[in-house]
This record gives C-alpha cells, sequence and structure tokens, in this order.
C-alpha cells in the first residue's frame, strides 16, 4: 500500500467490490442505485463487513475479554444492533447513548456509562434505568452518583477509570500519561478508592483504563493492557475483594492513510497467554470479566460516504472537484478532527474504468470556508458534474462527529445493507 490508491482499492476489494462495469458495490448493491434511492450526500453501512470484523475480534481475544460496542463511534440503534445480534454489550457516554442502547435491545446490565463530565439527570436516568455500571472519573461524580443511588434506593456498581503513568500511553491520541480531565490520576487512585469505598451506596466493582486510541501496533496494546491488569491488582488489593470488571477500553485503529498497515490480530492472539497467566495466578482477578469495547474498530471500515459532484473546475494549476458533501458530515475526512497533519482519506469514484489515468484532485464541499476539504491530492481519474465519489474508512465518526448545523444544510441519510436489502436507518434532513 504505497500510495492512497492502493490503500482506497485495497479496502474495496476486502470490504465491498465493483461489478464489471466498475461501479463499487455494498454488500451486492450499486452504490449507484442507493444514491439515486435515498439521494445525497448518504453515509451506507455494511452490516456483513460489521459482522465479520466483531467475530474475527472475538476470536482472537477470546481466551481473554469479552468486546463491547463503544456507542459514540456510531450511535445510531440500527448499529448498534447490528453488534446487539453479535452479543456484544455496549459502553455509552451520554443519556441519550444510552437510550439508543436500549432501543437498539441491549439489556441495561450489559451497558456501561464512561466521560469525563456526567451530568445528574442522565445519571438519574441511568441509575433508574439499571445500568450495569457506572465508570467514575472525578470526585463530583462521585457524589452525584450517590445521590441518585439514594434517591432511587439501590446501590450502583462503579468502577474507577485512571489516567494511567506515562508508561502506558500509545496510539495516535494519547490519553494517558499526561494532564488529563478523563479519569483519576494514577499518583491519587488509592485515595479514589477510600473515597467511593466509603459511600455505602456505591459498589466499587472494577477497573476502566483507556490509554490511547487509533493503536495500530499490537505490542502497543498488548503492553497498555498488561499495565491495565497491573492496577487492577492494586485496586483488589486496597478494597480487599475479587475484582468483576476490568474494562481496558477500545483504542484498536483501523488505517486512514498511505503507509499505515491494519492491526495485526495474530499478533494480538500471540501475545495474550501472559496476560491470561497473569489474571490466572491472582485469585482477586482471576474471575473478572475483561472487557474490550472499541468502536473504530468495529464499525469503521464497514462505512462510505458518498457525494455527488457539482462541478469540477481549474485554478491555477489545480483541479477541484466540487460536491454536495462535506466537512459538515464528515468532519474527520477534512482533517479537522484531531489530525495535525492533514492527510487525506481513502476516497474513490464509484464508477471506475481502471484504464483511465489518475490525477491528484482536491475534493471539496459545498461549505463557504476553505476547511471544508474531503481530499487534497487524491489520486482520482477525471470527473464531471453528476459523478459520484465515495469515501472509505467512514463507518465511525462520521456524522456522529460533525457539525451538522453549520450554514444549515441538510443532514445525510443513513443506509443499513445487510442480506440483499438497504434499510433507510435515518432520513435525510
Amino acid at each position: 500500500m504505497a500510495d492512497a490508491p492502493d490503500l482506497a482499492a485495497a479496502l474495496i476489494a476486502e470490504n465491498f467490490s465493483r461489478d464489471s462495469g466498475g461501479v463499487l458495490q455494498v454488500g451486492g448493491l450499486p452504490l449507484t442505485d442507493l444514491a439515486e434511492t435515498f439521494g445525497t450526500p448518504l453515509f451506507v453501512y455494511d452490516a456483513a463487513t460489521m459482522r465479520r470484523t466483531y467475530r474475527a475480534l472475538c476470536a482472537a481475544v477470546a481466551s481473554f475479554a469479552e468486546v463491547d460496542f463503544s456507542v459514540k463511534a456510531s450511535p445510531n440503534p440500527a448499529v448498534i444492533r447490528v453488534f446487539r445480534e453479535e452479543g456484544a454489550g455496549a459502553e455509552i457516554a451520554s443519556g441519550a447513548e444510552f437510550e439508543a442502547a436500549l432501543k437498539a435491545g441491549v439489556a441495561p446490565e450489559k451497558i456501561l456509562f464512561a466521560g469525563p463530565g456526567k451530568g445528574a439527570a442522565d445519571l438519574d436516568r441511568v441509575v433508574a434505568g439499571n445500568i450495569g455500571e457506572i465508570h467514575l472519573e472525578n470526585r463530583e461524580e462521585m457524589v452525584r452518583v450517590a445521590a441518585a443511588a439514594e434517591r432511587h434506593g439501590v446501590t450502583v456498581r462503579v468502577a474507577l477509570r485512571i489516567n494511567p503513568g506515562a508508561t502506558a500511553q500509545g496510539g495516535a491520541m494519547r490519553m494517558g500519561g499526561k494532564p488529563s480531565p478523563f479519569g483519576f490520576d494514577e499518583e491519587e487512585m488509592e485515595t479514589a478508592i477510600d473515597a467511593v469505598e466509603a459511600m455505602p451506596r456505591l459498589r466499587l466493582v472494577g477497573l476502566h483504563l483507556f490509554a490511547g486510541t487509533q493503536g495500530l501496533k499490537a505490542e502497543t496494546l498488548l503492553g497498555q493492557w498488561a499495565y491495565g491488569l497491573g492496577l487492577a491488582a492494586r485496586i483488589a488489593q486496597r478494597t480487599g475483594r475479587a475484582l468483576e470488571t476490568i474494562d481496558l477500553g477500545g483504542g484498536l485503529g483501523i488505517p486512514y492513510f498511505s503507509g499505515e498497515a491494519a492491526l495485526d490480530l495474530g499478533a494480538i492472539r500471540a501475545g495474550l497467554p501472559d496476560l491470561i497467566a497473569t489474571l490466572r495466578a491472582d485469585p482477586r482477578l482471576a474471575g473478572a470479566r475483561v472487557v474490550l469495547e472499541p468502536g473504530r474498530y468495529l464499525a469503521g471500515s464497514a462505512g462510505l460516504y458518498v457525494a455527488r459532484v457539482l462541478a469540477v473546475k481549474d485554478s491555477r494549476g489545480s483541479r477541484f472537484v466540487i460536491t454536495d458533501g462535506g466537512m459538515h458530515h464528515h468532519l474527520a475526512a477534512s482533517g479537522n478532527l484531531g489530525q495535525i497533519v492533514k492527510r487525506d482519506f481513502p476516497l474513490a469514484a464509484v464508477v471506475e474504468d481502471p484504464e483511465a489515468p489518475r490525477a491528484a484532485t482536491a475534493v471539496v464541499g459545498p461549505l463557504c470556508t476553505p476547511l471544508d476539504m474531503l481530499a487534497r491530492a487524491a489520486p482520482l481519474p477525471p470527473l464531471a458534474e453528476g459523478d459520484l465519489v465515495a469515501v472509505l474508512q467512514s463507518g465511525a465518526y462520521g456524522l456522529t462527529a460533525s457539525p451538522t448545523g453549520f450554514l444549515s444544510h441538510p443532514t445525510p441519510a443513513e443506509v443499513l445493507v445487510e442480506g440483499g436489502r438497504a434499510e433507510m436507518i435515518r432520513a435525510r434532513g
């Protein structure tokens, strides 16, 4: 995968297909037909790819951990339902995500709630709804959860989210080893444990560790998980009780850019025996439910964002393809979601002649801002008004992470393809 067209072609070959006429297909359905039926811009998700990805990860970690779905990556209930049908629980970050998970059929006891700023109303809703666990991230939150538990006359299962030391950090977006709004710093973990233990309405059952995101190196993830088991042992030692849950977070990445390789599940599997031995050697950890809760890894590669070309223009030696889709629907692809160096997501023409010459092309949206750029130099064949382009790796942090109100364009439809049929799971606008 030396360059972007190779990455796009490899992803299409792995997750989708092209027919004899060069038309990109999802689950056997031509994207041209889907665009005609549902309009553009359009998000299309392939349930078969989601299921295959989930099953592959579960198989790789089967002897070590369960796999839940992080709802923030794609909070549409129809998407959550796909993973629920595969056996996944849900990790949520708001009361609305709790409702989405329930609507998808996830049992409340299989839902956990993380996030640094849980409000009283959301906490009251999830406590009333018998949520499985709430992961505490600051002292004020302890008090709010305890108050909600008192109002409802229940004891709430909680875990401590720990911001680990620098040796545990890793991934493209590091979330550990530095000052952070997320969780309790490792240095104050024992004090936090004592504070929870002093609240009779809270039952401390576990640990939550999330050291980084978009991790593509197996050795980095395995190292973080090993570190997490060490923190779990310290919690169990402090409380004098066996832990019930060890949530090692998500953080599993997918390749977005040229030169990036997919996470090696074989290397993950090969590194697990030492972690399993660590668990079995400690009676206070041996019975714990170890949880991984990725979102991007499970849903990202299953999605496409499809936009229609409105105009093509040359300006001072550069070619611009102007489409009806842009950063207001897919902020991540425009490079405005955590990228320091702006790089292009893999992008392809929906109808492509493999013999057609390619040229570096800027693909921009309809918004009145230079930030609205889906690609800066995508190697694309000649395109004209009415043609379609598709941004790959768009199943996670697409619509949900975008400023949909900016300039008041209608939101795109979302469509789920499964079993040879397409279902609109969110209407346009």
